[in-house]
């Protein structure tokens, strides 16, 4: 009996694991809250493609720009990756709840910091 147990234990553990697969084009809105409170809504486009626990890909406002993923780590729902456009630093860190990837965005420019907001869902 203790080794159906340990299976079914070993069996849900991977099929939590497999899950968590993002692969695939996402889109999206961008809300960036200023340093007054004022907030600018923008599209979001992302290009995940992910192998275990990395991830790699492009992020950007829409599908033709699109800017490499540094650093991209996916951990249980939990999504972490660096977008470096033409200018600002984008440091996401993000959680895959149901079919939307939402979270927080750290803005950097010419060191001047700002947040944002993602929310996006698979493109079908």
């Amino acid at each position: 009996m203790k080794i159906f147990a340990c299976l079914g234990i070993l069996l849900l553990a991977a099929m939590t694991l497999s899950a968590a697969d993002i692969s695939g084009k996402w889109s999206g809105s961008f809300t960036v809250t200023g340093p007054g409170g004022e907030s600018q809504e923008e599209t979001a486009f992302v290009i995940f493609q992910q192998k275990g626990t990395e991830l790699t890909g492009s992020g950007g406002p829409d599908e033709s720009q699109q800017w490499p993923i540094l650093k991209g780590k996916v951990e249980g729902n939990r999504i972490t990756f660096e977008v470096q456009s033409d200018g600002p630093l984008y440091k996401v860190d993000v959680m895959l709840v149901g079919d939307h990837i939402k979270g927080d965005v750290t803005v950097v420019q010419e060191g001047h910091t700002s947040k944002a907001k993602v929310d996006v869902t698979r493109v079908k």
